[in-house]
């Protein structure tokens, strides 16, 4: 399966992104208001330039308190954004993230930011992909 498969899968192209001279707080806000667990910082040329997550939050709230809430999310987002294409694998991007320890890649194409896609994602399309091969292997068994 690929990551444009993945995509087109999803509920919404719809990519929350943010500036990185938002407060971490607001950041937390958004985070919980949409129920997802990442957002995208982007640049002036709308490409990504880090990605905060609710981990990096907590870690950052764990380590310096609550004060950490007034902070601009560009002082604790993650900056070495790792990113992948519509014509990678499932596979390619399970390995990446679990390889990077991260659970959210922005998806480029064309030098344009086209949406993100989670651990949760790849992971319910390999699901789904698994199942198709069982039913047809089944099927091929019961001579269907």
């Amino acid at each position: 399966m690929l990551v444009k498969q993945i995509l087109d899968s999803k509920p919404s192209g719809r990519v929350l992104t943010i500036e990185s001279r938002m407060a971490v707080q607001d950041a937390a806000e958004i985070l919980s208001k949409n129920r997802v667990g990442a957002l995208v910082i982007i640049s002036r040329d709308g490409m990504p330039d880090g990605v905060i997550s609710e981990r990096d939050i907590v870690r950052e709230i764990g380590r310096l308190g609550e004060v950490v809430l007034r902070s601009e999310v560009g002082s604790i987002m993650s900056s070495e954004v790792v990113i992948c294409t519509p014509g990678d694998t499932a596979d390619h991007v399970l390995r990446t993230m679990t390889e990077g320890r991260f659970r959210h890649l922005p998806v480029i194409e064309n030098n344009r930011m086209i949406g993100v896609i989670s651990i949760g994602d790849v992971v319910k399309a390999r699901l789904e992909e698994l199942n198709l091969e069982r039913d047809a292997l089944e099927g091929m068994i019961a001579g269907y």
